[in-house]
């Protein structure tokens, strides 16, 4: 009988672990002649009562475990320590609000059956979800997939079910700067996609916000493409020609129709200009510096002060 690991990093979900339990353990209950179960909570250095609530169901249930982080480290990093600890011959990483529907799983360990390496979720609308929110993932999706050379499909979510070799390949990406949605993609293996109808989270509030999912989106970029270093290099390389076809057309303007050129402000609105031109290339470049940067200090991606 094969082990599945199912690892659920949580920040402040104290009002989910109880439900998202229930509602596991009836999947765990259809699936008991094929698989075993371990549970991996993963507590991302929660303010609320998460761990309080995860060590209860660790000390009803013999095959839940935890690890808990000394500080919020973020989601990525619940993920990578998930990994890590998982032990299973099937790993899947889940969110506790019960937006990644349990009821999946059987379908997806049917297909892994079928010789698929990995089944991935994902949402066939966002019903539910702000426009605003929905306009900017779709603009992310889009902008990635013509911006880098790895393909991340649109509306899969980190939920999916990956055999051990996928997860062990994966394992095998040392970087510290982790961007998952691109390692799933950037790694290959045999992938298929189960369809749902988007939900609600059961009860609590969303951690993400638009600061949160922008700083998301830009580390994707910088994470899977070199293709904003190409555009900061273009747009420097078309100002000076720019400004040089405009000096060359100040002194023809001199010489042959003694017209000075005259207004502070036109001169300083130029100079504002390409300013901003530069600042903005070199914030583009002081990123992928500032990746560089935390890559060799070698710092670990988190800390566990407490396991179970």
């Amino acid at each position: 009988m094969k082990l599945l690991s199912v690892i659920i990093p949580c920040y402040n979900e104290d009002e989910m672990i109880p439900i998202f339990m229930e509602e596991m353990r009836k999947i765990e209950a259809s699936l008991h002649k094929d698989l075993c179960f371990e549970y991996l909570f993963v507590n991302d250095g929660s303010s609320d009562g998460t761990l309080q609530e995860i060590r209860k169901v660790h000390q009803k249930y013999p095959n839940v475990h935890y690890l808990s982080f000394s500080k919020n480290f973020g989601k990525e990093a619940g993920i990578l320590a998930g990994l890590e600890e998982a032990k299973g011959d099937l790993v899947t990483i889940m969110d506790s609000d019960l937006q990644d529907p349990p009821e999946l799983i059987p379908l997806m360990y049917q297909k892994i059956q079928n010789g698929y390496d990995v089944v991935a979720a994902c949402r066939s609308d966002r019903q539910g979800e702000p426009q605003i929110r929905s306009f900017l993932s779709k603009t992310f999706y889009w902008l990635i997939n013509r911006l880098s050379t790895t393909e991340i499909k649109s509306g899969v979510r980190d939920f999916r079910l990956m055999t051990r070799e996928v997860v062990d390949a994966i394992l095998s990406l040392k970087e510290v700067n982790r961007f998952s949605k691109g390692i799933f993609s950037w790694i290959g293996y045999e992938v298929t996609y189960v369809n749902y109808v988007n939900r609600q989270r059961k009860a609590g509030k969303t951690k993400w916000n638009f600061f949160s999912l922008l700083k998301y989106s830009i580390d994707g970029f910088v994470n899977f493409s070199e293709i904003p270093l190409n555009i900061s290099t273009w747009i420097g390389v078309i100002s000076f020609v720019l400004s040089l076809l405009a000096i060359f057309l100040i002194v023809i303007r001199k010489l042959f129709w003694q017209d000075p050129v005259s207004g502070w402000a036109s001169t300083v609105s130029i100079i504002l200009m390409f300013g901003g031109i530069q600042l903005f290339c070199m914030g583009i470049m002081g990123k992928y510096i500032a990746k560089i940067f935390t890559e060799t200090k070698k710092r670990p991606v988190y800390i566990i002060k407490e396991k179970a």
